[in-house]
């Protein structure tokens, strides 16, 4: 029998954009939700859709398919939320499905500064079945300008 050190185990949450998967860490993750109406947000950075309110708290929500430069879909009943945190706030980001929860060795997760260098909101990427799974870091997923704006108008 093996001994598997916990730490060498990343939970992720894995979700899809049209036919493409994306994950974010398990342990960054509050919620998934259906999805909600959402109140436009003057003067927000393109990448915000716009708010919603959660539990009584104002959060932002994210169009991670600008991010990714994927083509805009409108929302549906399938749609999904995921309410997500961040070190400086929480976030809403829009998805069009949850596929659940993974775990994942270390092993089984390549660094995407090796692969792609100038994504700096990527952690990683990994396999699960026959799919490429891309990790999103989400304390990098807005750039400072972005997370500027938000402070002032959230």
């Amino acid at each position: 029998m093996h001994n598997i050190d916990i730490s060498d185990i990343d939970k992720i949450v894995l979700f899809n954009l049209d036919d493409l998967k994306y994950a974010f860490q398990l342990s960054a993750v509050e919620r998934v939700v259906s999805s909600v109406e959402i109140t436009p947000l003057p003067k927000a950075p393109d990448i915000v859709l716009g708010i919603v309110n959660y539990q009584g708290l104002i959060i932002p929500v994210i169009d991670i398919r600008k991010r990714f430069r994927l083509p805009t879909k409108e929302l549906s009943l399938e749609t999904q939320f995921i309410i997500a945190k961040t070190s400086k706030r929480l976030i809403v980001i829009v998805v069009d499905s949850v596929s659940g929860v993974y775990e994942l060795g270390k092993s089984q997760i390549v660094d995407s500064a090796e692969a792609f260098p100038y994504t700096v909101y990527l952690s990683g990427i990994s396999k699960i079945d026959s799919n490429i799974v891309l990790i999103t870091d989400l304390e990098k997923f807005l750039t400072n300008e972005e997370e500027k704006i938000l402070g002032e108008i959230v």
